[in-house]
């Protein structure tokens, strides 16, 4: 590289790629791939440090929070590459994103690099020629105060984590973590699932009726009152089924009988009023990151992750603009392209005189300054791109495309009459009359809607062209009635969390910013705190210990009020009007008014009861336990005092354990072992057991005599017990039905296939945690199919040997076929593998969650899966540990700490007072 080109570095190579493109000769665009430090892990600390304050945490305590910060495995190589284009440029553009995190990467990468040539911050929030080339010229300093707050975050998840996490641990088996917006987030989906299992459901009916005017107009009227009062519905029970109001409930039987009365001819309905009213409804403010993960969980059924990982990819290759944002605002540019696609498409009456304009509530200006909308002056149509968009981008640009457009749009207007009608006198009926309404919207103007219509978590709002429409009806007309329908209604539980939803709550209270939603999600689920049932989180059994925990003795840390207020204050520090160093302090230690962190960790030990904490009462006799092996039940016998386990169905959700079904688990037969004959080699007696982990066939061993009383005491040499044979079942066997013959053969596993010809190696074959393989020394070759472990002969394992050991795998086959990915046009299947059972489109092969039923799972499920697992990206690859290099003679290996203070040549974090940061490298020389 010429000492005359720039270097401009952005995060990923994609971006880089892009940018490219529009800068040209005079500029090198290279990636840093994300983070090229992180703070250190205490176990990787010098060993100095390791007894110090920063021995805890990685932090110094002492010492201002000071973060210790190691690059990463894959940050040196990165680092070094960087260093040297560094060495050679003008001048080093930092063009990372424009929030937080991108001020942080950019601040990290300053301080790695020590550049001797002038740093300037580049900005932008699309990726487009114009904008690109005019960020190169509008350049700014660093901002310190954004990188301040999201150290201030790190350091904070590190303090929470470390000090919880620990707690979890020792008090419920099996617990993973704690995280400072993770816990919230499962403590409202475990609150969610913990209403629906103490719900009362409660039993109401209504009355539908169609009539039609003397000139045969049909239309369907609703039950509405009798006698003058309002007929009750779901929203007038509390959740202990109760009704709240003085609404007249309808029981089946009234109902019934209230059907029959209204069927008789005499019964001739007369209009009330007539009652007309405008219709006007304004358009959705532009996307946001909340409300575009939202509007894509409920229109195109995207997890958050699979969300903002398309958007990532359509933002780099500038398609969109910044995806992490909580702005609603529009530029003047946007606005124009909007009002001009409008205009184009829907003509000129489509658009207002004068273009609209949103504000949003966030405080904290320091986020990406618009919307999410199309990048550039002039949006590019969905039909444009269909060429070169994948399927799942084409779906999501759409809907931005349209969003944005129909924001700038004319309001929705037109006309919503309601009807009543009277039934009177009703004959043979406990009422006198009945009261009947119907509503129906005309819109004389579509507006907007002509574009886009925003969805919702619960039933439709609103009109659409699809409303009924009425007939012209005059007050005092008669009708008559040509059909009555009586429904009988159970009030609902309040519906499960659906990843929409819950980005939609986490919202409203301020728990987590807009980049953190998709990853509160994810953490969650990937550690088996919560499952996806179709579109609903379903908490696991282990997350109610958890949060149980969580809420008695870290309070406040789980209160929604608290985390939000935690939000509010790094916001404070992002605009620099809070010091992040003092704000840790008072935080991690206290102060007069309130406990710190510390203490309340330390607090949180005493005194708990883990069995209490991991038990949850069914019923008088029966309570739920959680343990180091999962939920299952504990039955008390109420005449003898006898307790049971009792083994509970992976695919039994929290809401459905009811007393009645936990009775009827433990009424259940339980499962007795099966004395299947006696193994001739050994005369010892086989039997098949249903274990922890699946049924097995094994050996009873003989009990050891017992030493007689004048034998004189000897002392006790330590030898090994002799464990009995075992071996797991097969899939295609059954516990009932298994045979002393097949159970032999089992436990003589390995089996002897034969000798190689060519080695002279015993070729074995087996069954394996990873499923059966044949085995020679020590190379391996999978089998298809367990069976294949007594069916292959010494021809068969020869053959497979032959084959290439991981391109020429034979696959599993289907156990069952759907239709073709959305992504990659290729059919999905749902095989069995090492790991139970997985979706796969031959590109992406993404795990069935434990708990949700294989022969449950429908085409929608199984593209969710495999598009989270692409959204996912490839799983991280494990650092090999490395070996200390030999000392070479005369070589003396020095390890140097470094601070971030300058001497002469001062950054522009040390210019701006910014806290020293302990950095280590190693050299030798």
């Amino acid at each position: 590289m010429s000492s005359s080109k720039k270097l401009v570095i952005v995060e990923s190579p994609a971006k880089a790629k892009t940018i490219g493109k529009y800068l040209g000769d005079g500029y090198e665009v290279m990636a840093s791939v994300g983070h090229v430090r992180d703070l250190a892990h205490p176990r990787d600390l010098p060993a100095e440090m390791k007894k110090g304050p920063s021995g805890k945490f990685g932090i110094d305590l002492e010492n201002d929070f000071a973060p210790y910060y190691v690059t990463t495995d894959r940050g040196k190589k990165t680092v070094a590459d960087l260093k040297r284009a560094a060495k050679t440029a003008s001048e080093i553009l930092l063009a990372t994103d424009e929030d937080r995190e991108g001020e942080a990467i950019a601040w990290h990468l300053l301080e790695v690099l020590k550049p001797s040539v002038p740093v300037k911050r580049m900005v932008f929030h699309e990726i487009t020629q114009e904008s690109i080339t005019e960020a190169t010229k509008q350049t700014r300093e660093l901002d310190v105060a954004l990188v301040d707050a999201q150290e201030t975050r790190r350091i904070l998840d590190r303090l929470y984590g470390f000090e919880v996490s620990p707690v979890l641990w020792r008090r419920v088996s099996g617990a993973k973590s704690a995280g400072r917006v993770q816990s919230p987030a499962l403590r409202l989906i475990v609150d969610r699932e913990l209403e629906r299992r103490s719900f009362v459901t409660a039993s109401y009916s209504d009355i539908e009726a169609v009539v039609h005017k003397a000139t045969g107009e049909k239309f369907t009227v609703a039950l509405a009152r009798l006698d003058g009062r309002r007929v009750a519905s779901g929203r007038d029970f509390s959740e202990e089924g109760k009704l709240t109001s003085d609404a007249v409930l309808l029981q089946e039987d009234q109902a019934a009988a209230l059907q029959t009365v209204l069927r008789e001819p005499s019964v001739t309905p007369t209009v009330l009023s007539v009652e007309p009213k405008p219709y006007t409804r304004r358009p959705a403010a532009p996307f946001t990151t909340s409300t575009l993960q939202q509007e894509a969980g409920r229109k195109l059924r995207f997890s958050a992750q699979q969300t903002m990982s398309i958007a990532q990819g359509l933002y780099e290759n500038g398609h969109l603009t910044y995806m992490r944002t909580d702005s609603v605002s529009l530029s003047s540019q946007a606005i124009n392209a909007a009002r001009v696609a409008a205009t184009e498409l829907y003509g000129a009456k489509s658009i207002p005189g004068e273009p609209r304009l949103y504000k949003g509530k966030s405080k904290n200006a320091q986020e990406a300054h618009e919307a999410v909308r199309p990048a550039g002056d002039r949006f590019a149509t969905p039909q444009s791109l269909s060429s070169v968009l994948r399927s799942d981008e084409l779906k999501l640009y759409d809907l931005i495309w349209k969003r944005t457009v129909a924001s700038q749009m004319v309001d929705a207007k037109g006309e919503t009459v309601t009807v009543t009608l009277e039934a009177t006198p009703l004959p043979g009926s406990d009422f006198t009359s009945a009261w009947f309404t119907a509503s129906g919207t005309v819109l004389t103007e579509r507006g907007f809607l002509q574009a886009y219509q925003e969805g919702s978590d619960d039933e439709a709002e609103g009109a659409s062209e699809d409303d009924a429409l009425l007939p012209k009806v005059a007050v005092g007309e008669s009708v008559t009635i040509s059909d009555v329908l009586a429904k009988a209604h159970t009030t609902q539980p309040p519906a499960r969390y659906t990843e929409a939803s819950l980005v939609k709550a986490l919202e409203e209270k301020g728990i987590g910013r807009p980049s953190t939603y998709a990853s509160i999600i994810s953490v969650i689920i990937d550690r088996d705190y919560v499952v996806r049932r179709g579109s609903a989180l379903v908490p696991q059994w282990i997350a109610f210990p958890v949060t149980r925990l969580l809420h008695e003795r870290f309070s406040d840390l789980v209160d929604y009020d608290y985390t939000a207020g935690l939000e509010e204050d790094l916001d404070s520090i992002a605009r620099g009007e809070t010091k992040r160093g003092e704000w840790l302090h008072r935080f991690y230690f206290g102060d007069d008014k309130t406990r710190g962190l510390k203490k309340v960790a330390e607090d949180a030990t005493e005194e708990i009861d883990a069995r209490e904490l991991n038990t949850l009462e069914i019923s008088p006799t029966i309570n739920l336990r959680v343990g180091k092996y999962g939920p299952f039940l504990e039955v008390t016998d109420t005449e003898t005092g006898e307790v049971r386990n009792v083994n509970l169905p992976p695919e039994l959700a929290p809401d459905e354990l009811t007393p009645e079904r936990a009775q009827e688990l433990a009424d259940a037969p339980p499962v007795v072992d099966r004395v299947l004959g006696v193994d001739p080699a050994t005369g010892r007696e086989i039997v098949a057991k249903q274990g922890r982990f699946g049924p097995y066939v094994t050996e009873v061993l003989p009990v050891p005599d017992e030493p007689t009383s004048d034998e004189a005491p000897k002392k006790k040499k330590k030898v090994a017990a002799e464990k009995p044979k075992t071996a797991s079942l097969f899939q295609s066997m059954d516990l009932d039905t298994i045979d002393a013959e097949t159970a032999l053969r089992l436990l003589a596993l390995p089996r002897e296939v034969g000798v190689d010809p060519e080695s002279g190696e015993m070729i074995t074959a087996q069954n394996g945690r990873y499923g059966p393989y044949l085995k020679k020394g020590t190379d391996t070759r999978s089998l298809d199919s367990e069976e294949g472990i007594f069916e292959i002969d010494l021809e068969g394992a020869l053959a497979r040997y032959l084959e290439p050991k991981y391109g020429g795998r034979r696959q599993a086959s289907a156990l069952m076929t759907f239709e073709a990915d959305p992504v990659s046009g290729k059919p999905i299947l749902l095989k069995d593998g090492r790991f139970g059972p997985y979706v796969t489109d031959g590109e992406i092969n993404a795990t069935v969650p434990r708990g949700m039923p294989i022969d449950q799972l429908d085409f929608e499920q199984a593209v969710q899966l495999i598009a989270d697992k692409r959204a996912k990206g490839p799983a991280p690859k494990r650092a090999a540990k490395k070996k200390a290099p030999a000392k070479k003679a005369g070589a003396k290996k020095t390890t140097t700490t470094t601070v971030s203070k300058t001497g002469a040549k001062k950054t522009a974090a040390a210019k701006s007072g910014k806290p020293k940061t302990l950095t280590i490298t190693e050299a030798a020389g």
